[in-house]
């Protein structure tokens, strides 16, 4: 197919063939499964996923690559054309739990996406993700590392994340100016945060890393009782606090 990639839609398609079949092992499709990819492109992914002949569900913004994926007729697919973003991925599962999630995501709209499909992460059995390098490594980083963030602390609550491997521009056509890197993402059996106490948790969190070079005895001033109380030192940087730690200092806000 003859398609112009779209900078408005974060278009970059995947073509470097040993790149591919790295992924697609590690993604170990099987006959029968449930698969919903997000941006299929031109078909890197797409057409290795189908000859496994899984139950493949392809989420397309672009109109015209929807129609041209609707006109190939192929079985075992299904072509739903809308933004991802507002996207229900659950209501492709039945039983929930048994959703497999993949795609080469828009860098513009990478962490909205990994939070609204954390959103309906009951019904997903794993991701596997190409991102922009640096989302990746923000997203594995660990407590102390000058890259944990927000975003790793609020994925690492519900997920098991492993980097699987990192991608040159030039297996991209257009080639992109950053270099990307695959990530797989397992929900946890037991996250972390439990529902109920999600909303505090993302709220003290979100608190902390916005001014994340200020101590936290100044940041989260309001709370100094309950930071003493589960022994975080008020000298500590948002970075320096581990995923189990805010949990517990949510739970006790």
């Amino acid at each position: 197919m003859d398609h112009q990639a779209r900078k408005r839609f974060g278009q970059n398609f995947l073509q470097d063939r040993m790149v591919i079949d790295r992924i697609v092992e590690d993604i170990a499709p099987q006959e029968g499964e449930l698969i919903a990819e997000i941006g299929p492109g031109l078909g890197a992914l797409t057409l290795p996923l189908l000859a496994y002949r899984p139950n493949l569900h392809v989420v397309e913004i672009d109109r015209d690559l929807a129609a041209y994926w609707r006109s190939k007729q192929l079985p075992n697919l299904t072509v739903n054309e809308m933004d991802a973003l507002r996207f229900d991925f659950a209501a492709l599962a039945s039983p929930a739990g048994q959703l497999r999630v993949v795609g080469n995501l828009p860098y513009n709209i990478s962490s909205p996406l990994l939070f609204h499909l954390h959103s309906q992460i009951a019904h997903i059995r794993d991701q596997h993700f190409m991102l922009q390098r640096e989302v990746v490594d923000r997203m594995v980083a660990t407590a102390g590392n000058s890259d944990f963030s927000r975003l790793s602390v609020m994925l690492q609550a519900s997920y098991a994340m492993t980097r699987l491997q990192d991608v040159p521009p030039a297996a991209f056509d257009p080639a992109p100016k950053v270099w990307s890197a695959v990530v797989r993402m397992v929900p946890l059996t037991t996250p972390v945060v439990d529902a109920t106490l999600w909303p505090s948790f993302a709220k003290i969190v979100a608190l902390a890393f916005s001014q994340r070079r200020k101590m936290l005895r100044g940041v989260l001033k309001p709370y100094a009782a309950q930071l003493e109380q589960v022994g975080i030192a008020g000298t500590l940087r948002a970075e320096d606090v581990t995923v189990v730690q805010y949990a517990e200092l949510a739970r006790l806000i």
